[in-house]
């Protein structure tokens, strides 16, 4: 049973030593020259079918190079230590970095060609279905360097900012933590401790919250001089290509203006006295004077409810399968075919995700799954994930992964799916408020919190332009704007000053955390537009799902209904959380 509960990557190679992965590595080697070597210094001078054959032979070119890198990636996020992982990813990340090297000419000589010849060409025909990631190329143009010093850039991050990202995954995947539990002390993986923050005994949360966060704080040293790296990293870069913020670059990502993204976290802000009212009323739920932070997520109601994986799975498979039968034989796919890692365990990366390989390959799925309700929300998200990411099939390569913005679309909606779906089955008063209550803090953990984790990213991008961040002050950072959110209704315990060391987001992607936010308050307006109008809605939203990444996330939403240039739209997706509040409310 256990070899189910862990993912067959034998569909991709059928070892970290195969002799497939060698002949892959070579043939897209060979490629990137012969793509050098045919377009080098002649893209401005193409017409719109030769563009069209460049595009495509760059695009058949990335299909072949992503296979053994991703391969590596997911051998390494299910055992970090093994040798063999570790060889396969640090050579899959070499080879990823000569790569780009090779064919980033590419989009340089897109950027250069003068708008005046360019707008015709974007406008032929043929080029429509890449009209869109032209455009996304272009827009970085202002803040290009010459291809030798992006390339010098591009190969010095294998022994910069990919080594410590890499340092940073190894370290916290290996760290085992002893504490006592029922009468006895044992060891205790970093997803085991986070999952009793949902334990029914506050002693039992607060501990498993101090051990988790105190063990990292062994760890000061490292992490603090990982997050110090990562941000001067970052600030260098942005100086050498005249990034006049440190979030202008994801922005521009994005599709988003700086107007925009400080838009949707003022209107969060605003709201923060929802999320303190909520802690209010669970502090009542529970008996307690106040909340700790180890509190939030505490169970109510039917506190001592698990879910077998068999169960969660099912739950998970009718919620979407409710909303269009299309979805289930989709996401049963991950089970049927051992595309998902299940159990948690040393060595295995923490958290949850779902990882897109291409166009013409399955996704695949890793959980930490120990049998509570969050971990079934998992379940429903990252199927989600899986979802957009089957969806977007239809697409080519530069066109298949979402956006940010709309990247938690299918798994934020799939994740009401399900609490809608449990809700209305649900006759059992005390259960149902545990559902509202997980729901409402599902919805607090994806906007509030993620608008706490960017101010954070911030304040330290900002603050360590003038200088070495000590531990101590990235603590009170945390601390500051963690107390924004809480205000008075909840008190912090001593050990969450080091909340800020194990969020892997931060050493990954810059400033991808208000993505969340967005998907979020989206998510709930697709989610009120589909209680309107019902099943005339699944077509909608399945165009969403399946544009992939070739329309801007405005255009996208739009094709649902959305109009995300509303200036009222964030703030109703908070007046639906208030609703959320007000039902719960009336339960007690």
């Amino acid at each position: 049973m256990t070899d189910m509960l862990r993912w067959d990557t034998t569909r991709l190679y059928s070892s970290p030593d195969s002799p497939q992965l060698d002949r892959d590595f070579r043939k897209a080697t060979t490629e990137a020259q012969a793509f050098r070597e045919r377009y080098q210094g002649k893209v401005a001078t193409l017409d719109a079918a030769g563009l069209l054959e460049a595009l495509t032979s760059y695009e058949q070119l990335q299909e072949t190079a992503v296979l053994p890198q991703l391969y590596g990636h997911l051998l390494f996020a299910s055992d970090s230590e093994a040798d063999s992982n570790k060889a396969l990813m640090q050579r899959g990340m070499e080879f990823g970095n000569s790569l780009s090297c090779e064919v980033m000419f590419f989009d340089l000589e897109l950027m250069a060609i003068p708008e005046a010849d360019f707008a015709p060409l974007a406008a032929d025909e043929r080029l429509a279905n890449y009209r869109h990631h032209l455009g996304a190329i272009r827009r970085f143009q202002p803040h290009a360097l010459p291809e030798k010093e992006e390339q010098l850039l591009t190969q010095k991050n294998l022994t910069g900012i990919q080594a410590f990202a890499k340092l940073f995954d190894e370290l916290t995947a290996s760290l085992s933590y002893r504490m006592e539990l029922d009468g006895e002390e044992r060891d205790f993986t970093g997803e085991e401790l986070i999952s009793l923050l949902h334990h029914p005994e506050a002693a039992v949360r607060e501990r498993a919250l101090t051990v988790f966060l105190n063990g990292h704080a062994e760890q000061g040293i490292v992490l603090s001089t990982v997050f110090n790296t990562v941000a001067l990293d970052h600030s260098q870069e942005m100086q050498l290509r005249s990034y006049s913020d440190p979030m202008q670059p994801t922005n521009l990502g994005n599709e988003l203006s700086m107007e925009a993204v400080e838009h949707l976290m003022s209107v969060t802000e605003a709201n923060f006295p929802l999320a303190q009212e909520y802690f209010r009323i669970k502090a009542k739920l529970l008996g307690m004077k106040r909340l700790k932070n180890t509190d939030v997520y505490a169970p109510v109601g039917e506190c001592h409810k698990t879910y077998s994986f068999d169960q969660a799975k099912q739950l998970v498979l009718d919620s979407y399968s409710s909303f269009n039968p299309d979805y289930a034989p989709l996401i049963e796919g991950f089970f049927t075919e051992r595309r998902i890692d299940v159990e948690p365990r040393q060595g295995k990366s923490g958290g949850a995700f779902c990882m897109g390989l291409t166009p013409k390959l399955p996704p695949y799925l890793l959980l930490n799954f120990t049998g509570n309700l969050r971990d079934v929300a998992t379940l429903a998200h990252e199927s989600g994930h899986g979802l957009h990411y089957l969806r977007s099939q239809e697409q080519t390569m530069v066109n298949y992964h979402a956006p940010l913005p709309l990247a938690e679309t299918a798994s934020v909606f799939g994740e009401m799916l399900l609490t809608s779906r449990m809700l209305a089955q649900e006759t059992d008063r005390e259960v149902k408020i545990s559902l509202l209550c997980a729901t409402i803090e599902d919805i607090i953990a994806t906007t509030f919190r993620q608008v706490v984790l960017t101010r954070f990213e911030q304040r330290l991008h900002l603050e360590r332009k003038d200088g070495l961040l000590s531990s101590d002050r990235l603590c009170t950072i945390w601390w500051e704007e963690n107390a924004k959110l809480f205000g008075d209704s909840v008190e912090m315990i001593e050990a969450y000053r080091w909340g800020w060391s194990y969020i892997s987001h931060f050493i990954h992607t810059r400033f991808y955390c208000y993505a969340y936010t967005f998907a979020e308050l989206l998510v709930l307006s697709l989610y009120a537009r589909y209680q309107e109008t019902g099943p005339s809605f699944v077509p909608a939203f399945d165009s969403v799902l399946r544009s992939g990444g070739s329309r801007s996330p405005a255009d996208t939403a739009a094709l649902a209904g959305i109009d995300i240039n509303d200036p009222g739209f964030w703030q109703k997706g908070y007046d639906m959380l208030g609703g959320l509040i007000a039902e719960l409310k009336q339960q007690l």
